[in-house]
């Protein structure tokens, strides 16, 4: 049976995973940010589009793997409607094989998070809540977000503390 040429593309789309390889390892190179910068990735990466960093604005963060978290947070009121991308698809995005990452905010707070956190949990870098991007005062503008309602086990101290806010650059020593 021969496959029209759709059907092949389809197929080995499909069949990349199983390969260990995907489509975002196959992208051309990041071009450099056309608009305000929101994140800057350092140290062991295979990816940079300035210098030895690869840098983000909104619309690059958003086209990789956004999604939408409903949930309260230990820092706002009610229950919020957040929106950015998936940590584990920005860092792959990126070439990120580290098992930990420094997260730094803009006032120099820095915590350890391990990786395995993005793949236990769909934890996002979101830009945006109920719809506005978030101001520097209201936790933004980009902030390391877990599912708090989806996993109350994650209502912890520890977990509070990688929820950095105002995140400005994300290390892979």
């Amino acid at each position: 049976m021969l496959l029209t040429r759709p059907c092949r593309y389809l197929l080995a789309l499909c069949l990349l995973p199983l390969w260990g390889l995907s489509p975002v390892a196959l992208a051309e190179p990041f071009s450099p940010p056309e608009g305000e910068v929101l994140l800057r990735l350092s140290g062991e990466i295979e990816h940079v589009n300035v210098g030895d960093e690869l840098h983000l604005d909104r619309a690059m963060l958003m086209s990789l793997s956004p999604m939408v978290i409903e949930t309260t947070t230990p820092w706002t009121e009610g229950v919020s409607r957040f929106e950015g991308p998936l940590i584990r698809a920005v860092l792959e995005a990126a070439g990120v094989s580290s098992e930990q990452v420094r997260v730094r905010a803009l006032d120099d707070f820095v915590a350890m998070v391990p990786v395995s956190d993005f793949h236990d949990y769909d934890v996002i870098l979101a830009i945006e809540r109920d719809g506005e991007p978030i101001a520097v005062r209201e936790l933004g503008p980009v902030f390391v977000l877990y599912p708090f309602d989806d996993h109350p086990e994650l209502l912890n101290e520890t977990i509070r503390f990688r929820s950095v806010w105002h995140v400005s650059t994300i290390h892979a020593p």
